[in-house]
C-alpha cells in the first residue's frame, strides 16, 4: 500500500492577527511539507482544487510544478482537479508539462468536486453536474491515448484533427477518478477501468464495501483485469508521538473547518465527542499516534478487501507549520515502515 498526504492548503485568514501564516508564507510551508514528504520515503503528495477564501489551492498544476523542481522521488497529483468546471484539453497539458518537469511523476485524480463555486466562477451550470463530467471525462481519456482528436460533444467547442502538446514523459499519465458516495459514480470508474480514489471523512469506511464492490464488478464485466481496479482512499489524518497530542494538536483546526462548512450545509456543530467517535478504531478520522493510526489502516485494508493507496488529509485544518512537519516526519519515519512490513508488496 502507498501512503501520502492530500492538501488543500488551507488558511485562517480570519486569525492571521493570531499568529496564521500570511498567503505569502503559508506557500512557502506547503513546499516545505512536499520537500519533507519526499526526504521521508512518502509514495505521493495531492493538492486539492478549491476557490474559496480558506484554501490556497485554485492552481494546483502549478503548486505541484513548484514542488517538482524541489523533490526527487515523490509522485505529484491533484486531489481532485475539478474536471466538470475545466477545459480537458488545458488539464491535459498542465499535468503533461508537469510530468516533464518532474521526470515522469505527475499524476492526476479528477472528479466532480464536492464544492461548487467552481461552476458559476467559470461559467457553468451547476444543473449539468453529472453529464459535464461524463463529457470532459471522455474527452481527457481520448487525449491521453492519442496526440491528434476528433471529438464532438455538448458542453464544448469540437476538435478536428486537432494535436493536443505537450505529451507527458508517462505513457499513459496515470488518470484516477475521485468518488464520494455516490453508486453511479464507482461503476463508471470500474467500466472504464480506471484506477479509483474513495474521500471517506467521516461514518465508518467499512460501510463503503457494497460502493467498492460494485466498482470492482463494473470493471470485471468490462473486461478489465484486477490489477487494474486499484482503490485508493482520501481520509483525514494526523500523527502525533501520542494519540492524545495528536488530537490535540487537530481538533481545534478540525472544528473551525467543519463548523464553517457545517453552517453552509446545515450540518450540527461539530463536538470533542464527535471528533472521538471520529477517531475510534472503526472512525474514518485516522489520528493518533502512528502505531493505532497503522492498526486502523489494517483493519480499512481488510475491511474494504485490499487498498493500493491511503492518502492522509491532514491540511483540511490549519495546524501550525511546525507541528504538521512533525506529524509528516512521523508518518514517513513511522508509520509507513509499519505498514510496508505488514502489507509488503
Amino acid at each position: 500500500m502507498q501512503i501520502g498526504i492530500d492538501s488543500f492548503v488551507a488558511i485562517d485568514p480570519e486569525h492571521q492577527h493570531e499568529g496564521s501564516p500570511s498567503a505569502v508564507q503559508r506557500m512557502a510551508n506547503i513546499l516545505e511539507e512536499i520537500e519533507l514528504a519526499d526526504r521521508v520515503g512518502l509514495d505521493d503528495f495531492g493538492i486539492g482544487e478549491h476557490h474559496r477564501t480558506e484554501y490556497l489551492d485554485s492552481a494546483p498544476a502549478v503548486i505541484l510544478a513548484a514542488a517538482a523542481a524541489r523533490t526527487k522521488q515523490i509522485r505529484l497529483t491533484s486531489a481532485v482537479t475539478v474536471l466538470s468546471a475545466a477545459d480537458p484539453v488545458r488539464v491535459f497539458q498542465e499535468f503533461a508539462t508537469l510530468d516533464l518537469i518532474s521526470k515522469g511523476r505527475a499524476e492526476m485524480v479528477v472528479g466532480r468536486g464536492s464544492f461548487t463555486e467552481a461552476f458559476p466562477l467559470f461559467g457553468f451550470d451547476v444543473r449539468d453536474y453529472d453529464s459535464l463530467f461524463a463529457e470532459k471525462l471522455d474527452l481527457l481519456l481520448r487525449i491521453r491515448d492519442n496526440p491528434e482528436i476528433t471529438w464532438t460533444g455538448k458542453h464544448r467547442a469540437p476538435l478536428q484533427e486537432q494535436g493536443i502538446y505537450p505529451r507527458p514523459l508517462q505513457t499513459p499519465i496515470p488518470i484516477w477518478v475521485g468518488v464520494g458516495g455516490t453508486p453511479a459514480s464507482f461503476a463508471r470508474a470500474g467500466a472504464l477501468g480506471l484506477p479509483l480514489v474513495v474521500a471517506i471523512i467521516g461514518g465508518e469506511p467499512h460501510r463503503f464495501r457494497p460502493l467498492i464492490d460494485l466498482y470492482r464488478e463494473a470493471g470485471a464485466r468490462a473486461g478489465h483485469p484486477p490489477e487494474k481496479l486499484k482503490v485508493g482512499l482520501h481520509m483525514i489524518g494526523f500523527i502525533g508521538e501520542t494519540s492524545t497530542q495528536a488530537k490535540d494538536d487537530f481538533f481545534t483546526g478540525y472544528k473551525r473547518a467543519f463548523d464553517k462548512i457545517g453552517e453552509e450545509r446545515g450540518w450540527p456543530r461539530t463536538t470533542r465527542a464527535h471528533f472521538e467517535a471520529g477517531c475510534s478504531l472503526k472512525g474514518a478520522l485516522m489520528i493518533g499516534d502512528a502505531e493505532y493510526v497503522a492498526s486502523k489502516i489494517l483493519y480499512v485494508n481488510e475491511a474494504l478487501g485490499g487498498i493500493a493507496r491511503l492518502n492522509f488529509q491532514m491540511t483540511v485544518a490549519t495546524v501550525p507549520h511546525a507541528q504538521m512537519l512533525k506529524s509528516i516526519e512521523l508518518l514517513g519515519t513511522k508509520l509507513a515502515p509499519i505498514i510496508r512490513e505488514k502489507l509488503p508488496g
